[in-house]
């Protein structure tokens, strides 16, 4: 389980996609580059109801320099069918934007 916990997940999918979600499951997940680890850990599973496009999200938070939380969600749209999908496309999305600054 996440260590923000499912209501703390819940409000972040509610505030960054509008839809309100409910738990399906959590899914261990482990992403390697060339061999080395680059995340290991659970990404809980939530159907969506209210979404225009989406009906699935993948969602959890990590921990972030200052001790905060940083809440991600995917949403499950064409090539991120799976939580190994939504690790991936965050890891691709967040190097991009990273290049850009």
């Amino acid at each position: 389980m996440d260590p923000a916990g499912l209501p703390a997940l819940e409000a972040a999918i509610r505030h960054l996609h509008g839809a309100e979600p409910r738990f399906v499951e959590c899914v261990a997940v482990q992403e390697k580059i060339l061999g080395k680890v680059i995340w290991d850990g659970e990404v809980c599973v939530f159907d969506l109801a209210g979404h225009p496009t989406a009906t699935r999200c993948y969602a959890w938070s990590y921990a972030t320099e200052g001790g905060k939380r940083q809440f991600v969600a995917v949403l499950h749209v064409p090539h991120v069918e799976s939580p190994s999908e939504a690790i991936r496309a965050y890891i691709v999305a967040s190097a991009r934007n990273a290049k850009k600054r």
